[in-house]
C-alpha cells in the first residue's frame, strides 16, 4: 500500500475529491491516505501562508500528493498557496494532457491531442513586485539557466518516453531578448541533444492563434511560466472542457497531482460540478506510483461512461449526451462501468515500466564577467529630459550619463516630445572605452546623487558576459 497525502480543499473541492477517493477505492487502488487542511479556513484561522508546519511535515514524507482546488481570500495580502507548494517543494514542472473526446464531449478539435510542459517556479512567478514612485509598480521576471535546462529536458524526455514525435517551445524573444531569449537558447542546445524528436521555436502569440485554431499541428509543448499558466487553461477547455483535464506537478523528490480549475464557490454543496479533472489528476498519480493496472481500468471505466452520455453538467449537449449526472451520480457511473472498455474512444493501456529520469544541471563554468556601467533609477516628477540629464550629469566620472529612458523608451539624448514620460527614469551610466569599469565609481556616484538629493530607488549593474552584452538596449536607441 502506498501512502498519499490528500487535501480535499475549498469550495467544490471536497465534493469532487470524495468521488474521486470512492472510485479509486472502488478500482482497488492500493492507497492509504494522510488528510490534511490546506486552505481558505487555514488562511483566515491566521495562517498567512494558508497551510500549516504538520501539512507540510505530511506531505514531504509521503511525497505524493494529491490536491483539490483550494481558495485563496481576496485581500489582506494573502499568497497564492499553489504558487507557495510549488516552488517551496521544487515543483518544476506542470504537465498537462489535454485530449478531445470526439465525438461524445462537443470540441472544434476532434483530432486534439496536446501535452502542455509548463515551467513551474521561476518566470514573473517569483512574486517579486515593488512600488517604486507613485506611479509606476515593477515585477521582476526571472529566468534562470538551470530551471530552463531542467524544464526543456522535461519536455524531451517525456516526448521520448510517451513516444511523441515533436517538442515546439513558446517565447516571446523578439522582445525580451534576455529573459525569454535564454530559454529559447537553452531549448536549441537541449533539442541537439534529442535529433530523433522534431523541435521548433514559435513566438508566443501566434503560437498560441495556431494552438487555438489548428491544435493538431502540436504534440509538446514547453514554455515559461506565465504563458504555460494561461495557455495551458485555454489549451484544456478548447479539448472540450477545463473540468475534463487533470495537471501533474513534477520534481525530483516529490510530486502533487491536481485539478486544473478552481474552488467554483458558486456552485459549491449543489452536486453539479464534474469530478473528472481531479479523477484524471489521480490517474497520473497512479501512473507516477506504478500502479498502472489501477489507472487502466479507472480511463476505461470512465471512457465507456462518456460514450454512453453519462455527463455532467458542464459538458452535457443535447444530442451528444443521454442523462445529465451530479457528482455524485457520475462517480457512480464511472464505477459502474470498472472492468469494461471503451469502444470508439482510445482504449487505456499504459506502459507499465515508465519512468521518466532527467540528469541533474551542470553548472557551467569560466564565464567572464565584466562590469560596463549601471543603470541608475530615479524617482523625478519632471517632464523635461533634458533638465534632468544637465543634473545627472553632474554625477559623470570614468562612467558618463550615456541614455535615460521612459518605461523603456529612449527620451535623452534626441528623445521625441510625444513620448509620454511617467516619474520614473532609468538612467544610464556607461564607460567610455575598453576599459572595466570599477565598482568603485558606482559607489562614488551613488554618494554624489545623495548630495545633489537626487532620489534614486533602484540600482542594476551592466555587465558583458564573454564579451556578449548582457543588458538591453533602449527603444529607439
Amino acid at each position: 500500500m502506498q501512502k498519499v497525502t490528500v487535501a480535499y480543499g475549498d469550495g467544490i473541492g471536497p465534493e469532487i475529491m470524495q468521488a474521486t477517493l470512492d472510485i479509486l477505492e472502488a478500482a482497488e487502488a492500493r492507497l492509504e491516505y494522510d488528510i490534511i487542511e490546506v486552505g481558505e479556513k487555514v488562511y483566515l484561522d491566521g495562517n498567512t501562508s494558508g497551510i500549516t508546519p504538520d501539512a507540510w511535515s505530511k506531505i514531504r514524507k509521503n511525497k505524493v500528493f494529491l490536491k483539490a482546488p483550494i481558495t485563496t481570500p481576496q485581500g489582506g495580502g494573502y499568497k497564492s498557496l499553489n504558487v507557495t507548494m510549488r516552488k517551496s517543494l521544487g515543483l518544476y514542472a506542470n504537465v498537462r494532457p489535454c485530449k478531445s473526446f470526439h465525438p461524445f464531449v462537443a470540441t472544434k478539435h476532434p483530432e486534439m491531442d496536446v501535452v502542455i510542459i509548463r515551467e513551474n517556479e521561476e518566470d514573473l512567478y517569483a512574486g517579486i513586485e515593488h512600488q517604486q514612485t507613485d506611479e509606476v509598480v515593477q515585477c521582476l521576471k526571472l529566468i534562470t539557466r538551470p530551471g530552463s535546462e531542467k524544464i526543456i529536458r522535461y519536455a524531451f524526455e517525456y516526448a521520448r518516453l510517451y513516444k511523441r514525435k515533436k517538442v515546439s517551445c513558446f517565447t516571446k524573444d523578439n522582445i525580451m531578448k534576455h529573459t525569454d531569449g535564454l530559454f529559447h537558447r537553452v531549448f536549441k542546445e537541449v533539442a541537439a541533444e534529442y535529433p530523433d524528436i522534431q523541435a521548433e521555436n514559435w513566438i508566443v502569440d501566434i503560437g498560441a492563434a495556431r494552438l487555438s485554431d489548428t491544435p493538431e499541428i502540436f504534440d509538446v509543448i514547453v514554455m515559461p511560466n506565465l504563458y504555460g499558466d494561461i495557455i495551458s487553461d485555454i489549451t484544456a477547455q478548447i479539448s472540450g472542457s477545463i473540468g475534463l483535464a487533470g495537471t501533474a506537478n513534477a520534481g525530483e523528490n516529490l510530486s502533487m497531482f491536481e485539478a486544473i480549475h478552481g474552488s467554483a464557490p458558486d456552485i459549491a454543496g449543489k452536486d453539479v460540478a464534474n469530478p473528472s479533472g481531479l479523477l484524471r489528476a489521480a490517474v497520473l498519480m497512479l501512473n507516477h506510483l506504478g500502479q498502472q493496472d489501477v489507472a487502466e481500468r479507472i480511463i476505461n471505466a470512465w471512457s465507456t461512461a462518456i460514450e454512453k452520455g453519462l455527463h455532467t453538467a458542464d459538458i452535457y449537449r443535447t444530442g451528444l449526451s443521454s442523462q445529465k449526472l451530479g457528482t455524485k451520480a457520475f462517480a457512480q457511473a464511472v464505477i459502474a462501468h470498472l472492468g469494461e472498455k471503451p469502444k470508439q474512444l482510445q482504449i487505456a493501456d499504459f506502459d507499465k515500466e515508465i519512468k521518466l529520469q532527467i540528469k541533474p544541471y551542470q553548472r557551467k563554468e569560466g564565464i567572464k564577467k565584466t562590469l560596463k556601467g549601471v543603470d541608475v533609477f530615479v524617482d523625478w516628477k519632471g517632464k523635461d529630459a533634458n533638465a534632468l540629464a544637465s543634473n545627472l550629469q553632474k554625477l559623470n566620472s570614468d562612467i558618463k550619463l550615456s541614455m535615460i529612458t521612459n518605461r523603456g523608451v529612449k527620451v535623452w539624448p534626441e528623445g521625441f516630445e510625444e513620448t509620454f514620460c511617467t516619474d520614473h527614469w532609468r538612467c544610464r551610466f556607461e564607460l567610455e572605452g575598453n576599459v572595466p569599469a570599477q565598482k568603485s565609481s558606482i559607489h562614488k556616484l551613488m554618494a554624489k546623487a545623495l548630495d545633489l538629493k537626487i532620489d534614486i530607488i533602484k540600482t542594476e549593474n551592466l555587465y558583458e558576459f564573454d564579451g556578449v552584452r548582457g543588458y538591453s538596449l533602449g527603444q529607439g536607441q
